[in-house]
């Protein structure tokens, strides 16, 4: 029951802008001291799969360095072990892929010499804590030919516009809503999760190259519902999609929440790039509540119901309420933030009051000085 892993490293960078303009998602900083990318790599790593290929396509240098070899999850291997594999389309030429179909075709060789009888397909922007043997498993016992993973949400929780649902039947996905948009009960919301055969995806992959096929979900899942058994494998655990700049902020928030972050991080690591940073320095002024706080941070002024990465400098009598500073930030005296998003290396300086509110988060890039 071995699996080869296959993460898209970029498939949906264009529902953060903000944060994918200089970076992959998988890059994105989440939770203080991790990357987007550890959360899919660290579930395949848990799930005893030991050779992983992420697939890349542009700004993927922040990526490379965060990876590197794959010893930081045990995966720098001589044989299988993690493999990033080139951002182009149509295999045989250079031409970047528009579309996850077109990614895979990038891919022929990598799956023609994978020798594992399973495929487990993720995508960076799902933060969770799942087993993938669990879903294989399943997948077997169902006879699937291909099985996808869903969250059961309560309709007034989608915060985006439109959502992917699945329709089900006994467990078989029969319909596929592309614009869902709920107004009551729950929805079946699709997380990008897809096992099957890798036989089956090589010759799905074939067979969309000589067809000129393009879209995954409309030309393999939606199209084949009749003639392929396609199951649907509910995931019960903690969930966040970063589907916009909104959703990044609640997530990084809800982690100060007790139940979610046991339930992200409980008894199974979530494995990332190891870094030697001194603790962080509280002054005798300094006030914190609620609060995530990374390694290497000084904080001297008051912090509350917030997420601070690594090396934050707060100085005395600033006061940052329900915000994600990231690495490096340094926030001046008597400086208020709240609802704010940092990116790294951001310089604010003395006496700033900066303000989002908790629908509408302010942004501030990266390198930006206030």
């Amino acid at each position: 029951m071995r699996a080869v892993g296959i993460i898209f490293s970029n498939i949906h960078d264009n529902n953060v802008p903000e944060l994918a303009r200089l970076r992959t998602m998988g890059s994105i900083p989440f939770g203080g001291r991790y990357r987007l990318i550890d959360f899919p790599l660290s579930n395949m790593v848990n799930s005893g799969i030991d050779t992983v290929g992420i697939i890349t396509k542009s700004n993927y240098q922040s990526l490379m360095d965060h990876v590197g070899s794959g010893k930081d999850w045990d995966l720098a291997r001589k044989d299988g072990g993690l493999i990033i594999l080139p951002p182009f389309g149509d295999s045989g030429n250079d031409k970047l892929y528009t579309s996850r179909l077109e990614a895979l075709k990038g891919i022929t060789n990598f799956l023609s010499r994978a020798d594992e009888d399973y495929v487990v397909t993720s995508d960076c922007d799902n933060i969770m804590r799942i087993n993938y043997n669990d879903i294989i498993e399943e997948h077997i016992r169902n006879r699937a030919d291909i099985t996808m993973v869903y969250k059961k949400v309560r309709g007034e929780k989608i915060t985006e516009q439109t959502a992917t649902g699945l329709v089900l039947y006994n467990g078989r996905v029969i319909g596929v809503d592309y614009k869902a948009e709920p107004e009551h009960g729950n929805l079946n919301l699709l997380i990008n999760i897809f096992v099957m055969k890798k036989s089956l995806l090589e010759n799905i992959v074939m067979d969309s190259i000589s067809h000129g096929k393009s879209h995954f979900m409309t030309d393999i899942i939606a199209s084949n519902l009749k003639s392929m058994k396609i199951m649907a494998y509910e995931h019960k655990g903690y969930y966040a999609g970063i589907t916009s700049l909104l959703a990044y902020y609640n997530s990084n928030l809800s982690l100060l929440n007790e139940t979610n972050r046991h339930e992200l991080f409980g008894d199974r690591s979530v494995f990332t790039k190891i870094r030697d940073s001194a603790p962080t320095k509280y002054g005798n002024s300094a006030i914190v509540e609620n609060s995530l706080i990374a390694d290497g941070c000084v904080i001297e002024g008051e912090v509350k119901n917030s997420v601070l990465f690594r090396n934050v400098k707060v100085a005395r009598g600033a006061v940052i309420k329900n915000s994600v500073v990231m690495q490096n930030t340094v926030i001046g005296e008597h400086c208020t933030l709240n609802c704010i998003i940092t990116d790294k290396n951001v310089v604010i300086s003395d006496k700033k009051m900066l303000s989002g509110s908790e629908n509408h988060p302010f942004y501030i890039g990266k390198g930006i000085r206030i």
